[in-house]
């Protein structure tokens, strides 16, 4: 296997479990939210649950970024003053095209991009998931 692929698959792992480990947050922040929160002020109630729950998904985001940065990083595969740009460009697909990485690193663009578009989808999930209980636990029609 190639080493700015292998280098990728780690990164994409290892953001994977960020997101997880940021699903079972937002999932228990609900819970606890749930006991909490008054059931009287059920908009208010479900405007601080889906704001919480998207703070704390960007949050992650934000983490798997700063992860994707730093293999960028390690490798050399953009100046040192690029690295967060050049990593959120690619984790969010924006691809500006203003950065090309260094040839053998070539590989890791498009491999943050697709890793940023499954979290990106996950989270898209959570939320609704969130969201539909939400609305249901609070008997909003």
């Amino acid at each position: 296997m190639d080493g700015a692929f292998a280098a990728g698959l780690l990164v994409s792992i290892i953001t994977i479990a960020i997101q997880a480990l940021g699903t079972v947050v937002v999932i228990k922040m609900v819970r606890m939210a749930a006991q909490h929160l008054s059931g009287r002020r059920k908009i208010e109630t479900l405007v601080v649950v889906m704001a919480a729950s998207g703070t704390l998904l960007t949050i992650f985001h934000l983490l798997e970024v700063m992860v994707w940065a730093q293999m960028y990083a390690l490798t050399g595969a953009t100046e040192p003053d690029n690295i967060y740009y050049f990593a959120f460009v690619n984790f969010t697909t924006l691809g500006y095209g203003d950065l090309i990485p260094a040839r053998p690193w070539r590989i890791l663009g498009p491999m943050t991009a697709a890793n940023g578009m499954l979290l990106f989808g996950w989270s898209t999930a959570v939320l609704f998931s969130v969201l539909s209980r939400a609305i249901a636990q609070l008997h909003i029609k």
